[in-house]
């Protein structure tokens, strides 16, 4: 069985943990290592669900802040074990920052951090580089979600070691145009649904994108066809075109308002949702978030992707992305974190929980 050294230094524990195989679906030895190198923390409440960990402290403290990160990788690509190259002060292999960095990070404050001045709440689960049916955080979120009750959440997705907050959120359409099906030699005799699509994408092309200000934060709205489709034979008149749209909104929309405006956009046209998952507020005016934000300093972004801090704004809690490593490497055969960025987000992190 695998085990995990909580009293090593967080860049050997990022090592060791990157050494452990744990692609999606295969989270069980790394799962039972650390709830075993949990497990032996008097200050903590150790709890498994499947292959997720909750770790709390139970201080009785006026605020609870959530910090987590997920157990699972993408497949390897010729990029396991890990690699580290001190020269540089680079740490490569699959996971380095998406994100067992972040899960060393975490590690290490909920094994040294006794008696944080927050009750702090470590979360570590599996399946979130999958299908959403899969996602550990989703269901301890659906099924337990008492389990992740917070004023504040940080999921140390990779950041640059810079605060992220909040998300967008995204929903999929497909908008269909109907036509009648003739022979194209006689294509006067039926409806071409392609060529009625056009004024789909029209109106796509004239989009003005809403960048609404919340919490201080500039989000870009985003509506973007992504896929085109229709087509019988090459010698007919097509009946049928589907344009699928991808519409990313700012978390100030609920899932049903985004809706409303995409509908409303395509009035006229039959829109299907096929994919939709709310954004997550920034929830910067919080006193644990205005903490954080001082005990990490730098410049604050937006987050325009979707990530699972979407998940905490569902419950209601405000959520950041905070992580060591460059996303831009996050599933690719280089992958790798800086080695400063690890210690950086440790030593924030901890002073935030200390002062």
């Amino acid at each position: 069985m695998a085990t995990l050294d909580l009293t090593t230094d967080v860049v050997t524990l990022t090592r060791q943990l990157m050494d452990i195989d744990s692609v999606s679906l295969n989270e069980l030895e790394l799962a039972d290592a650390v709830e075993q190198a949990l497990s032996v923390y008097a200050h903590l409440v150790v709890e498994r669900r499947g292959n997720s960990i909750v770790a709390r402290t139970d201080l009785g403290l006026p605020e609870r802040v959530v910090i987590a990160g997920h157990l699972d990788t993408v497949p390897i690509n010729g990029n396991f074990p890990s690699r580290l190259d001190e020269a540089a002060g680079v740490l490569h292999g699959l996971g380095a920052c998406d994100m067992k960095s972040g899960d060393a990070v975490i590690l290490k404050l909920a094994a040294t951090l006794a008696k944080p001045n927050r009750d702090v709440t470590y979360v570590f689960y599996d399946a979130e580089e999958i299908e959403a049916v899969h996602n550990g955080l989703g269901k301890l979120a659906a099924s337990e979600p008492d389990l992740l009750a917070g004023d504040f959440a940080i999921l140390m997705e990779p950041s640059n070691a810079g605060v992220e907050a909040g998300c967008q959120g995204t929903l999929r359409v497909e908008v269909r145009t109907a036509g009648e099906r003739s022979h194209s030699a006689r294509s006067w005799r039926g409806v071409n649904a392609i060529h009625k699509a056009g004024e789909v994408l029209r109106r796509l092309e004239a989009y003005v994108p809403r960048k609404p200000v919340i919490d201080g934060l500039e989000f870009h709205e985003g509506l973007n066809a992504v896929f085109v489709s229709g087509g019988v034979a090459g010698n007919v008149i097509p009946d049928e075109c589907v344009v699928t749209v991808n519409f990313r909104f700012a978390p100030d929309r609920s899932e049903e308002e985004a809706l409303a405006f995409v509908t409303e956009f395509f009035e006229g046209y039959d829109v299907t949702l096929t994919d939709s998952a709310p954004g997550a507020l920034p929830g910067l005016d919080r006193p644990a978030a205005k903490a954080f934000i001082d005990a990490v300093g730098g410049e604050v972004g937006p987050k325009f992707g979707w990530t699972d801090v979407a998940r905490f704004t569902v419950l209601g809690i405000p959520a950041v992305n905070y992580g060591p490593g460059d996303p831009m490497y996050a599933h690719k055969a280089d992958e790798h974190v800086n080695i400063s960025e690890i210690i950086t987000c440790e030593q924030a992190l901890r002073d935030w929980l200390t002062a």
